[in-house]
This record gives C-alpha cells, sequence and structure tokens, in this order.
C-alpha cells in the first residue's frame, strides 16, 4: 500500500509540472521560422513596389 501511495503521490506531482509545461510553452503557430520571415520580407518588397495584384484583379484576369 506504502509503495502505491508512492506511485501515485510522483504521478500527480508529474501531471502538475506537466501542466505547468504546457502552459508555459509556446504556441508553435506563432513562431515565425526564418523561412516565414524571409517570406514576409519578400512580400513587404513586392508590396511596396507596386507588383502585388489583389485578389479582386486576379479574379478578373482569370475571367478574361
Amino acid at each position: 500500500m506504502a509503495g502505491e501511495k508512492l506511485i501515485m503521490q510522483k504521478l500527480q506531482k508529474l501531471e502538475k509540472e506537466v501542466t505547468q509545461i504546457k502552459a508555459q510553452m509556446a504556441d508553435i503557430d506563432s513562431v515565425m521560422t526564418e523561412e516565414d520571415y524571409l517570406a514576409l520580407m519578400d512580400y513587404r518588397k513586392q508590396k511596396a513596389s507596386g507588383r502585388l495584384l489583389s485578389h479582386e484583379q486576379v479574379k478578373k484576369e482569370l475571367r478574361a
């Protein structure tokens, strides 16, 4: 019985620790990779130079 009680206490402690770790973890979807950053910089350059088309412009071109 004492062994089972000790095991349960350790499991409860581990469960609390895992819960704390999960709460402190960064959301993987909110982390920007180097590839994401480079794509964003490329997008900003294209936007600044006026080379991007709006969704509406693309739809018009596809209909023509």
